[in-house]
């Protein structure tokens, strides 16, 4: 039978293109940029490469005490190399995705999944912060790793104390907002009454489209409770800054 001049295997063949198409557009894709082979372990994040390079794993936050795992995954493995944006440090270290072998999981998924890597604040992209994001939730929830340990839990929004003590440090933070509101160019996501005071988000205006494009729309985060992930500043209260929308998740 035909079908606007489309007969049924050519319109099945379409959409079995049209859904693949799709699916490529919602995957994390990385581009290849070549190989190496590690030497030493440096810390929970870093690699020294046969080669001399030094090899920063990109899209995660890992502590000293995620060393040893790291050496378990990596330590005398050649490696393929992946990136996504720019796959330089500004102190001129190579920064990307690794997979040990011919393994379809990186070396950061693995690590998170362990339980021995947090998601950084800036992935890159929305497809890989989310298979990311996947992963940190199930070993939280299951408390491997470094969530075994109560100091690695997100803090709470509310515990200004603990906030200013974190200050400069890669944190996760949760809790209730309270209120949403605009100042220049700026969006305050505030998690207490006394704004000066508590623990607040910001979002620079310029940055709603991608927002609300994600499906993170501030205005919405009023009354629910929301996990935030970024460096911890002290401006007149703690602050992170938000400007990519994986830095914020729902927690209710």
């Amino acid at each position: 039978m035909m079908f606007g001049g489309l007969s049924r295997g050519a319109l099945a063949g379409l959409a079995m293109l049209c859904a693949e198409a799709a699916a490529a557009e919602g995957a994390c894709q990385l581009e290849s940029i070549g190989a190496g082979t590690v030497i030493a372990v440096r810390d929970g994040r870093t690699l020294m490469l046969a080669d001399g390079r030094e090899l920063r794993l990109a899209a995660i936050e890992a502590p000293e005490q995620s060393r040893a795992a790291l050496a378990a995954l990596a330590d005398g493995h050649r490696l393929r190399l992946a990136k996504l944006g720019a796959d330089h440090d500004r102190y001129g270290r190579l920064v990307a995705f690794a997979f040990a072998a011919d393994t379809a999981q990186s070396l950061q998924q693995a690590l998170i999944g362990e339980g021995w890597a947090r998601v950084s604040s800036h992935v890159g992209n929305s497809a890989c912060a989310g298979d990311l994001l996947t992963a940190e939730r199930a070993a939280r929830g299951a408390r491997r790793g470094l969530w075994a340990d109560p100091i690695f839990a997100p803090l709470a929004a509310e515990n200004t104390s603990r906030l200013r003590a974190e200050s400069g440090h890669f944190v996760l933070v949760e809790g209730k907002v309270l209120s949403v509101r605009e100042s220049g160019a700026t969006i305050y996501v505030n998690f207490g009454r006394r704004w000066a005071k508590s623990f607040s988000v910001t979002i620079p205006r310029r940055l709603r489209r991608s927002f609300n494009a994600a499906g993170m729309e501030p205005k919405q985060f009023e009354g629910r409770r929301i996990r935030v992930r970024g460096f911890l500043e002290q401006r007149s209260g703690p602050i992170v800054a938000a400007e990519a929308p994986e830095q914020i998740e729902f927690a209710d």
